[in-house]
Order: C-alpha cells, then sequence, then structure tokens
C-alpha cells in the first residue's frame, strides 16, 4: 500500500467535512480563521479539535500559529479529497504504488471497481518556477487569486478536456475515464518512455504516429501539444500487430491553434521530435517543414 493510501485510510467523515471547509474557502484565504472553520464544520468543540490536530500531525493541513490561528489544504489534503469522490463516484476502488514523479505530477496505479488497472494522475503544478508556470500556462492568466492547488485543478480540467477530445478523434493517447480536482484517471498502458526506448523495429513508422497523432490535434481538435518530448511519449508493443505504438501523454500545456503562440510552439514540438529520432535512432527522411505541412493538412502525406 502506497503512503498516499495509507494516510487517506485514517480518516473519517469528520476529518473530511473539515477538509472540505477548508477547500470552500480556497479561493478568499490562505490560512482559514478558526471562527470560520468552528462554524461551518458544525462539529462539537473537543472533536475539531481532534480532527484538526490528527490532519495537522498527519501533514494533510497546515496551521498558521499567530495572533490569528488559521488552517490551509496542503497537496496531500487536497490528494484525499480527490480520492474521496473518485471513490465514491466509482471511478477508483484502490490506490496503488507510485509509479513515477514528474516536474509538475505524481504518477499512481490504481485498480476500478471493476478491477480494471488505470493510471491516476495527480498534478502538482508549482514544482517549476511560478514565472516559467506564468509564461507558458493560458490557465493562470488573469487569476491572481489561484493558488497552486487551483491552477493544478484547472490543469486537470484542461488535460482531460484534451484527453476527451483526442481519444474520440482516435488519436493515440490515454483513455480518459475521469478526473475531480487536479486528480486524472486514464487506461493503463503497459509500455516504455521513449527516451529509454532503445531498439526499434520501424523508428520511420513510430515517428509517423506521432506526427499523425499531433496532426488530429491540430486538425480535428484544434490545439498542440506544446511541450512535446521524448519524455511524454510512451512506445507500447502491439502483440497483435507486431508493431510499436507511441502514445503521447501529458497534454495539460496545450495551446488553442488560434493562440499567437501555437505556430511558434508546434515548430518547437516537431523540430524536438523529429530531432531526436534523427540523434537516437538515425532517422535522417523525414523533413520539419513537410512534417509541418501534412500536421496542418496542407498535405495528406508525409
Amino acid at each position: 500500500m502506497s503512503k498516499l493510501a495509507y494516510i487517506y485510510k485514517q480518516l473519517n467523515k469528520r476529518d473530511f467535512r473539515v477538509l472540505l471547509v477548508l477547500e470552500k474557502y480556497l479561493t478568499q484565504y490562505e490560512y482559514v480563521p478558526i471562527e470560520i472553520i468552528e462554524r461551518e464544520a458544525r462539529l462539537p468543540p473537543p472533536q475539531l479539535s481532534m480532527s484538526l490536530s490528527k490532519l495537522s500531525r498527519l501533514k494533510i493541513i497546515k496551521r498558521r500559529i499567530g495572533s490569528l490561528t488559521g488552517y490551509r489544504l496542503t497537496y496531500l489534503g487536497y490528494d484525499c479529497l480527490a480520492i474521496r469522490s473518485l471513490v465514491e463516484r466509482g471511478v477508483l476502488a484502490a490506490l496503488g504504488d507510485r509509479m513515477g514523479v514528474g516536474k509538475e505530477s505524481d504518477v499512481y496505479v490504481g485498480l476500478t471497481p471493476a478491477e480494471e488497472k488505470v493510471i491516476v494522475k495527480f498534478l502538482r503544478i508549482g514544482r517549476t518556477s511560478f514565472r516559467q508556470t506564468k509564461r507558458v500556462r493560458d490557465y493562470t492568466r488573469d487569476r491572481p487569486e489561484y493558488g497552486w492547488l487551483l491552477q493544478s485543478k484547472v490543469a486537470a480540467e484542461k488535460e482531460y478536456k484534451a484527453l476527451d477530445l483526442l481519444w474520440k478523434a482516435s488519436a493515440k493517447v490515454p483513455r480518459p475515464i475521469g478526473r475531480s480536482r487536479h486528480v486524472v484517471v486514464t487506461s493503463y498502458l503497459e509500455g516504455i518512455e521513449l527516451y529509454r526506448y532503445k531498439d526499434p523495429m520501424d523508428p520511420e513508422y513510430m515517428l509517423k504516429v506521432i506526427l499523425d497523432t499531433l496532426r488530429k490535434a491540430y486538425l480535428e481538435v484544434g490545439i498542440v501539444h506544446g511541450d512535446l518530448s521524448e519524455y511524454n511519449v510512451l512506445v507500447v508493443i502491439d502483440e497483435e500487430k507486431e508493431v510499436e505504438e507511441p502514445y503521447i501523454i501529458d497534454w495539460p500545456q496545450y495551446v488553442y491553434r488560434e493562440d499567437p503562440q501555437s505556430e511558434y510552439l508546434l515548430r518547437r514540438d516537431v523540430e524536438y521530435i523529429i530531432r531526436f529520432f534523427n540523434r537516437k535512432y538515425r532517422l535522417k527522411n523525414i523533413e520539419v517543414e513537410r512534417a509541418l505541412s501534412y500536421i496542418r493538412g496542407e498535405i495528406n502525406e508525409i
């Protein structure tokens, strides 16, 4: 059992009542005053005191000590609220081990009530610098009141929306299953990251599939990935077809085709991935300009 799952199981209804109060006031207070918590939680003082002490000890909430006592959610507290929602809605039944840690996410394996293996991705906006976040992510524009928790929630909303549209367009992306707050649940893909994939059977085919996904994103969904690299492409072996299928993951930073930065970001994505294939697999026969024309729909073959 993961540490997160263990902590989640320690919580009861009283604890979640307190967490929901803190979430309710995320945009109004950095630390929610104790008077508001007492009024909204509607718990007897001894029970509230026990709950606040327990949640603080588990690092699910953080206390401000001073003339004005207050509490705020930590990422761990937000995690527990999201898990509870996913469990109650029948999206998630169990949370397993953490599979990986990214710049802006933690990834766990999970199970649905039907025992389907899934990926549970917790967005962690704020691991990179705030200045960088503001520069490349349109979901932070004009929202100065949004802390990292709410920025992560908006990022998850964006990613889930993109995956839903891309999946319906038959693009090579994980199948979206559910979302709550800053957490996205998708189908489990048994694969290996492109940067660790050494000896592909057909690197040209893999690159063309990646470019085809970018084309569907651009023409059918109207978005540009914006941060494509060998670290967010997952290679899955299709045993029946005996081919390697590359899936593009991590879509929260996408921009719309109409965005002034979209052409710059599209070119950067394409140049980067082609350069990687040239360097890693010595693939030289696909040119950047032709690939861009294909993605934009100006030509129908690469």
